[in-house]
């Protein structure tokens, strides 16, 4: 079965692109092969950190979407990794209408993820509403509640939607928030996750070795979560 990972959540400054290179460092740390999709124009964070394993997709032209599906079909064992930047929602779901991909994908067997990053504000909760509404369960839903600007979810947590993504079949999974000088620092150096935990090259990384000790630890604690989503 071939795996199509959308990582989205609409909203800008999430932490899509975050999640999107955590879950390419997974696949590659655990040996599955992969292919990445950038849809952000400018700054596109898997072809800053894993550019041997990404490409840029623009949304708005349909041959470059349809080269998601066919990569998808080319190498079913390869996951496909689409990170989704912020504003790409209507022409995704405008592709997947006007195309059939949903009932492409069940004919072909593919199954489609959709990784929903989350900070705790309401514009998250409005836009899972949104998404929930539109597909219902024709998706897999991953909730990723990312702790970017703080742990309190109870907003989410009383609307109601993620008991009803819950009930449609979603993974719930947390990011930690890592520490702003350690993430800054491996930003800055356009270093890989891999890179920044495992280098002792502070010259090449900026990371000393507690830096690289929380990073480690934040990594893990990520690791686990998407354990539990099955990619």
């Amino acid at each position: 079965m071939a795996n199509i990972h959308f990582i989205g959540g609409e909203k800008g400054g999430v932490g899509k692109s975050l999640v999107s290179r955590v879950l390419a460092q997974y696949l590659i740390d655990h040996n599955l092969p992969f292919l990445g999709f950038d849809t952000d124009r400018s700054h596109g964070a898997l072809m800053r950190f894993y550019a041997a394993y990404a490409s840029p997709v623009l949304v708005d032209r349909y041959e470059n979407l349809d080269s998601i599906m066919e990569a998808a079909a080319e190498i079913p064992e390869r996951r496909i990794l689409v990170d989704l930047a912020a504003q790409t929602h209507d022409p995704l779901v405008k592709w997947m209408d006007e195309s059939g991909v949903l009932g492409l994908a069940q004919e072909m067997d593919f199954a489609i993820y959709y990784w929903h990053v989350m900070d705790a504000g309401r514009d998250s909760v409005d836009l899972l509403k949104r998404l929930l509404d539109r597909f219902g369960g024709r998706l897999r839903y991953v909730l990723v509640r990312n702790q970017i600007r703080g742990d309190d979810f109870s907003m989410l947590e009383q609307s109601g939607e993620e008991a009803r993504a819950v009930g449609l079949g979603a993974r719930v999974i947390t990011i930690k928030h890592l520490h702003d000088s350690v993430i800054n620092k491996i930003d800055a150096t356009s270093s890989s996750f891999w890179a920044a935990t495992n280098s002792s090259e502070k010259e090449s990384t900026g990371l000393g070795l507690m830096d690289r000790q929380r990073a480690k630890m934040w990594l893990r604690d990520a690791y686990q979560g998407i354990d539990a989503v099955g990619v």
